[in-house]
């Protein structure tokens, strides 16, 4: 079974709204949301590959990143190994660089059957903190 190790950005802005973005229709879990991130390459550290991903997708730079939480997720064909990171300070304005609707979501109103069900537990997480996690 394959596995895969994958970072991913919580991107948060100062009114506690989360940027979201859409999965290509060509992709594995094709049209559903997700937060911004993607795989780990050989030598990459979980966080060194969020910076090369959130730049290279949504065209913004980490100023400032926390671990939120690690979870694995296993599907019919491969496991999953998910870094989640709050990203709440950057560079840049963030925008679909290869093409993908994206849409700032506040974080109380994350719907979790618009996302994978690797995410469940990240938006019980994000719509249940008080106050926000601030």
């Amino acid at each position: 079974m394959q596995s895969l190790q994958v970072s991913v950005g919580i991107i948060r802005n100062a009114q506690h709204k989360i940027l979201i973005t859409q999965r290509a229709v060509d992709s594995h879990m094709a049209g559903f949301w997700e937060f911004p991130g993607g795989k780990i390459e050989p030598g990459e550290t979980p966080q060194s590959a969020l910076k090369r991903e959130l730049l290279e997708e949504i065209g913004i730079i980490i100023e400032q990143m926390s671990l939120f939480k690690v979870l694995e997720h296993r599907f019919s064909d491969r496991i999953v190994t998910l870094h989640f990171y709050l990203v709440e300070q950057w560079q840049g304005k963030p925008f679909g660089r290869e093409g993908q609707p994206m849409r700032w979501v506040c974080q109380h109103e994350l719907q979790a059957s618009e996302f994978p069900l690797a995410n469940l537990e990240i938006i019980h997480m994000l719509t249940n903190a008080a106050p926000f996690l601030s």
